[in-house]
């Protein structure tokens, strides 16, 4: 009998992670937010919104019902834009097949309650920690797409589900590794958004890899310290959900964090980015939450508050790099 799997969420990730399931063997439902665009993707199967030229295995469809996307699930994963996952989730809850697990495929921290998307999970379904896991790594979406080899990592609190997904998952091109350090892997893919923008923002200033090398190693040391403070191991944030995902969101043309980051380097707005493309930019929410958990931790986070500050208007790009260059000067390991 074929594993079905729902996947909430039909916008670039979620397609791509439906490929990677399809591929290790599951039947596989996409939710569509839109029903025309689950009507398209089954007509023409391609979703040519996101991947424009990808075929779609025959194990995935899709639909905008939540009651068909759900039906006979053993595994239900959401992929949508952190910030609306409490809304979408209270909605979809009394649908959820009871005793699945449920995976986050999100990189974000919740405005406002400041809490990582397995937490949310867990506050709207009711759902133990673990019944819960989260996949994270370098996992830019049109490449896996495409089918190009690629590695993650499953987190959850229960060795044994993460082993679980790990099998659900493993296809002929994404190997994926399994980790119990939930808050290291949420907060090294929440993060590298944020020090995506920074990088991106130097590019579009003109400058070079001296700097984006410096913005990404400093970036990782902050993103350690806020999450070795919340409990995370720190090996972790040298793995696959820490220095992998950094590294791919902060080099690659095809992340949209730093193209993010690059458009507000060359001087526009946030409302003029929002404008001119209809994928999200998760750092640039992120950077507000994560910048407030920090604190709240009274943990230092320059990048957090540099990016947060852009994004709302309240400084130049020019202005913050100048503001990093004349920080005070401290051990490296401080």
């Amino acid at each position: 009998m074929t594993a079905k799997v729902a996947v909430f969420g039909a916008g670039s990730w979620g397609t791509a992670f439906s490929i990677v399931l399809a591929d290790a063997g599951n039947e596989v439902t996409l939710w569509a937010r839109r029903e025309e665009l689950a009507e398209a993707i089954n007509k023409e199967h391609e979703n040519a919104e996101y991947h424009p030229g990808v075929r779609l295995p025959e194990a995935v469809t899709a639909t905008h019902d939540v009651e068909k996307a759900v039906y006979a699930a053993d595994l239900v994963v959401f992929a949508t834009p952190s910030q609306t996952l409490r809304s979408n989730l209270t909605e979809w809850a009394p649908y959820l097949p009871k005793g699945a697990p449920l995976v986050s495929l999100m990189k974000g921290v919740e405005l406002g309650t400041l809490e990582r998307m397995s937490e949310v999970i867990a506050h709207v379904t009711g759902a133990a920690p673990e019944r819960i896991a989260v996949v994270s790594g370098p996992n830019l979406s049109p490449e896996i797409a495409r089918r190009e080899p690629a590695a993650g990592v499953v987190a959850s609190a229960d060795e044994q589900l993460a082993k679980a997904i790990q099998d659900r998952i493993h296809s002929p091109a994404f190997r994926p590794y399994t980790s119990t350090d939930v808050i290291g892997c949420e907060l090294g893919g929440a993060y590298k958004n944020v020090v995506g923008i920074a990088v991106g923002m130097a590019a579009g200033l003109g400058f070079g890899d001296n700097t984006r090398s410096s913005l990404i190693t400093r970036g990782l040391a902050e993103t350690a310290r806020l999450a070795t403070n919340l409990g995370a191991n720190p090996i972790t944030l040298m793995g696959l959900a820490g220095l992998g995902d950094l590294v791919a969101t902060c080099s690659s043309p095809l992340s949209r964090n730093r193209t993010y980051g690059e458009k507000l380097g060359r001087g526009m707005t946030t409302e003029e980015i929002l404008a001119s493309s209809h994928q999200v930019a998760e750092g640039a929410k992120s950077s507000h939450s994560l910048r407030e958990l920090a604190a709240r931790q009274g943990v230092d986070a320059p990048l957090a508050v540099y990016v947060d500050q852009v994004v709302s208007g309240e400084k130049t790009v020019a202005a913050v790099m100048d503001e990093m260059l004349e920080r005070p000067t401290k051990a490296e390991t401080d």
